[in-house]
Formats: C-alpha cells, structure tokens, sequence
C-alpha cells in the first residue's frame, strides 16, 4: 500500500500504533518495518511523532540487519510551530532474502 496523503499516513500510523504496543526495541522496530512496508517511506519526524520511536537510526540499523535494505534520504519538514527541520527520510529499497519474519 503506497500511500501519499498526509491524513492517510496518520490513518496507518494510528493503526499499526493501536496494533503493535509497547516502547521495548522490538516493538519500535516491529511498528517502523510495518509503516515502511505499508507506506514506502518513514520520516524519522513521522517515526518519532506518531509511532512513538525514540531513536529511529537504531531501529533501522536492526532492520538493515534482518536484511531490509532501506535507504536514508533527507527532506526539510515544518512543524507546527512554523520552524523548518531537516529531516531523515527511510526509504524501503528491498525486503530481506526469504520473506518478512
């Protein structure tokens, strides 16, 4: 599912969060490998913001390891206080060798 509307992405955000509680490192992780499945795409503000990962390059670092390539964009994102931040941006370039566990 390849998303692009910001209220889509809150949509999948909301659910894969309701779906896959905790803040242990799997849980984190397990949240970000759905949303870059389901959307291609997780900024680290998105990551942080609405599926409550507290440090995103160390869940993709663990994604990388199970054989996820993902890549790292940047992108420049205003919040809603009206300040510009850059941003990381993952992207899923492939899924592992096998299959997702």
């Amino acid at each position: 599912m390849m998303s692009n509307s910001h209220n889509e992405r809150l949509e999948v955000f909301k659910a894969i969060l309701d779906k896959v509680n905790g803040i242990n490192a799997k849980t984190q992780r397990e949240r970000l490998k759905q949303a870059l499945i389901r959307l291609g795409n997780v900024t680290t503000f998105e990551a942080m913001r609405f599926l409550d990962i507290y440090y995103c390059p160390s869940r993709k670092q663990e994604l990388i390891e199970e054989g996820f390539d993902i890549a790292l964009t940047w992108q420049h994102v205003e919040t809603e206080s009206g300040e510009i931040h850059r941003v990381g941006n993952y992207v899923l370039k492939g899924l592992p060798v096998g299959g997702v566990k």
